[in-house]
């Protein structure tokens, strides 16, 4: 059996020389991933084969949460694979100890943590949880998989803001199609819940879609 490996793909697609020339805040998390992988399987190179983990377990919250046990069972990891993902995420999980809150400051600071959203085939809606300094609560993901949430409940959508005493939300959703510019739905939910924010004293910072490429700011488009 071969495998792919790293330096198997073009030089411009490589996530260590990405590293070093941008640095590691740069590369997406599939990158990331695909470095402490280091190869593929057949048929499949290392940077597919960790969009394909992050899919499947949720992204990185969703990774890091997962066993030796559940990770070594997905296709193209096996056991020392595995050790190797949990290590590096203790190692991640340390060091935030040390370090005060991730604080969301901007649109592009929203699709960074949400990257791993363009590789999924359905349609995420959730939202951002926020403190009084800006600083990250907590991800919700409130709905998937439906092809038109403009039927959502406020209720639902803000009632993990409301455990989270969070003074601030930021709504976010994906365009499986890889395009992020809004639809008429789109802007019909973000105004219906900005609206009962205000009753519940939640403000609503931004709406973020997140496409293939890009991104699409409400709020930078004047559209909250």
């Amino acid at each position: 059996m071969s495998f792919y490996r790293i330096k198997d793909l073009p030089e411009s697609d490589r996530p260590r020389e990405k590293l070093l020339k941008l640095g590691a805040e740069n590369l997406t998390d599939a990158e990331i991933i695909a470095i402490l992988l280091r190869t593929g399987i057949k048929g499949k190179n290392v940077i597919d084969l960790a969009r394909e983990i992050l899919i499947h377990f949720k992204g990185i919250e969703g990774l890091s949460e997962a066993s030796i046990n559940e990770l070594s069972h997905f296709k193209g990891l096996g056991k020392t694979k595995a050790i190797t993902l949990k290590a590096a995420i203790e190692v991640g999980r340390r060091a935030g100890k040390t370090k005060e809150k991730r604080k969301i400051d901007s649109p592009e600071a929203v699709a960074t943590l949400l990257d791993h959203l363009k590789y999924e085939k359905v349609e995420i809606f959730g939202t951002v949880t926020l403190n009084i300094k800006g600083e990250l609560i907590n991800i919700h993901n409130i709905t998937k998989g439906g092809a038109n949430f403009s039927h959502i409940s406020p209720k639902e959508v803000f009632h993990p803001a409301i455990k989270d005493l969070a003074v601030a939300v930021i709504f976010f959703h994906n365009h499986p199609s890889g395009e992020p510019a809004p639809s008429k739905e789109d802007i019909y939910i973000t105004e219906k819940l900005t609206k009962a924010a205000k009753l519940l004293d939640i403000e609503v910072l931004d709406h973020i879609i997140i496409g293939r490429e890009s991104f699409f700011s409400f709020k930078e488009n004047n559209l909250l």
